[in-house]
């Protein structure tokens, strides 16, 4: 069996996504000697976000530069990365369970006929066997997995696995692949960002999140003051993204997006069962709410009942003193 690792990097915005530093560490987990080799595709000069892999724990970093894979495609990045899989025969791939995670490796797995764990937020070792840990159900139990054949194949859940320490003492060589990429069947001509400038959401060590009890568009500017104070994201319930006071690409929920930040700030969220699976697994809970039995009290390691709009600017108050 070859002892290499692939981990599939992702960047946004010429930035390497932290979720790629956490797949290196996932990597080291299932296999603290196997060799680590990144992968990373774009149009662009890549050297610079291959050395920060390199940092981060990686042996070694394959590049793929072509114009075609300026935007992501599944056609595209399937293409660049499975020639990497074909000249390298890892016995495990890694890569962050994102969006691009979730369309791409799919694909991956289903090329090369093999199975694929996702979203896991925990891999331990019962004798030799790698068990990974994911949620199921909402969140509300969790399975375990083992690989017994075939390749390790597994994408991981952002801010679950700790990223290892940037050291810039570490060492490896950056090798520039060409691929012949063809037969696209997709070509983005432009890309329109809805997401919010600032901290990734679904990346974020903070979320202040809003629901229906924000009651307006406005309603949500005590919240933006408020996560800007932690550095942390704006979230939302799905019912505030119904009723049009801010945009779906906030949402949090089983039809949204997953998070588990160190912090999250339920703010007028009453806790649907919907949005409880996008965010009961965040380490810390802090729930406010005027109604003193709404549900989200019930996954809350803390909570506030209270006026929103007097408690969110006192709590940003305060904060601010502290940083000051």
């Amino acid at each position: 069996m070859s002892e290499k690792l692939l981990v599939i990097g992702e960047s946004r915005d010429g930035v390497l996504r932290n979720v790629t530093f956490e797949a290196i560490a996932a990597a080291k987990k299932i296999n603290n000697d196997a060799e680590i080799v990144g992968v990373l595709c774009g149009s662009d000069e890549l050297e610079s976000l291959a050395q920060e892999m390199i940092y981060y724990g990686a042996d070694r970093v394959v590049t793929v530069k072509d114009e075609k894979l300026a935007s992501y495609t599944s056609d595209g990045y399937g293409q660049a990365v499975l020639s990497i899989i074909k000249d390298e025969e890892p016995y495990g791939i890694v890569m962050g369970h994102t969006a691009i995670g979730k369309d791409l490796t799919p694909k991956i797995a289903s090329k090369l006929e093999s199975g694929l764990v996702s979203d896991a937020v925990d891999i331990t070792h019962d004798g030799d066997e790698v068990v990974f840990t994911r949620p199921i159900y909402s969140g509300k139990a969790f399975e375990k997995k083992v690989v017994t054949e075939g390749i390790v194949f597994v994408t991981i859940r952002p801010n679950n696995i700790q990223a290892l320490e940037r050291d810039e003492s570490r060492t490896g060589e950056v090798q520039d692949k060409a691929v012949d990429i063809t037969d696209l069947r997709t070509v983005i001509k432009e890309v329109l960002r809805k997401a919010t400038d600032g901290v990734d959401l679904s990346e974020a060590k903070v979320v202040v999140a809003g629901g229906r009890g924000v009651k307006s568009a406005d309603g949500f500017k005590p919240l933006y003051e408020l996560a800007e104070v932690l550095g942390g994201a704006v979230g939302a319930s799905r019912g505030a993204c119904d009723a049009d006071y801010c945009d779906y690409s906030l949402q949090i929920g089983q039809t949204g997006k997953v998070v588990t930040p160190d912090l999250y700030i339920a703010v007028g969220i009453s806790g649907a069962i919907q949005h409880l699976a996008g965010m009961s697994n965040s380490k810390v809970i802090v729930a406010i709410n005027k109604d003193p039995e709404a549900n989200i009290f019930n996954v809350a390691d803390y909570g506030i009942v209270g006026d929103l709009f007097e408690i969110v600017p006192l709590l940003t108050e305060e904060i601010k003193k502290l940083k000051a």
